[in-house]
């Protein structure tokens, strides 16, 4: 990662802005979607299975496979229609599996990793600048990656490949849609107690040789939370908090 940049506060959110969020309907997309609506955002959200909106939020709520451009234009369109625009577009859907040396993982496991991971974030990234640029204003797309896209795992050929690819994707749209006011930003969101991290937790050593430093963090409780990361990506969008396009949120303090 390039740097950190401290979160911005919530009160600083303009409360008549519109965000999406991918992978909506559980873990950090959840958890995302939570902080937007306390922040008072209108919220499209999209996940595989219907996502459940936040109590009292104005939200969108869409079955949408990320994998398939149509699909994924069309849920642009559909919250463009509702709430007249998007200010925040947030590619979260992703997957972890396969948990495994690649000479060993289903080779279709690594085709839906691959197509939900990166298919998934170029899709979005390309429905949100033609949006942004339709009309005046600008907007902010965050691309959800990690720390392997830099660190390699042995087990997580595809994750760590898939979110290298990420990085990358991210860096080649800030540079094609600086001109049209689009800012775009990579945000490695550290380590959140999801499901995802369960499964890593349950794997064993022999698959995932790394799995120890992940239990580490759970008997520390070294997470952060999806609420400290939502007000990370809101600093990005609302606030000072531009810095470089790959970034990862600070730890929490404890």
């Amino acid at each position: 990662m390039d740097r950190t940049v401290e979160p911005a506060p919530v009160a600083a959110v303009p409360r008549s802005r519109v965000a999406v969020v991918t992978g909506a309907s559980r873990g950090l997309g959840a958890g995302l979607a939570a902080r937007f609506a306390e922040a008072g955002l209108a919220l499209g959200l999209a996940a595989r299975s219907r996502p459940e909106p936040p109590p009292g939020a104005r939200g969108l709520t869409v079955e949408v496979d990320v994998t398939d451009a149509g699909e994924v234009e069309r849920f642009c369109a559909e919250v463009v229609d509702r709430f007249g625009r998007i200010d925040l577009w947030v590619n979260n859907a992703g997957l972890l599996e396969p948990i495994a040396p690649l000479r060993e993982a289903d080779p279709l496991a690594v085709r839906a990793n691959v197509e939900v991971n990166v298919l998934g974030v170029m899709h979005g990234s390309a429905s949100f600048a033609r949006h942004v640029r339709s009309r005046p204003g600008g907007g902010v797309l965050v691309n959800i990656t990690s720390g392997a896209a830099t660190t390699p795992y042995a087990g997580w050929a595809a994750y760590c490949g898939s979110k290298a690819a990420v990085d990358q994707i991210t860096r080649v749209v800030a540079l094609e849609e600086a001109g049209a006011g689009l800012r775009v930003h990579a945000v490695a969101p550290g380590v959140v107690d999801t499901d995802m991290q369960a499964a890593i937790r349950a794997t064993p050593a022999d698959r995932f040789p790394a799995v120890e430093r992940f239990r580490d963090l759970a008997r520390d409780d070294a997470f952060n939370s999806p609420a400290w990361v939502a007000d990370h990506i809101l600093g990005l969008a609302f606030g000072d908090g531009e810095g470089e396009v790959v970034q990862r949120v600070p730890d929490e303090p404890r």
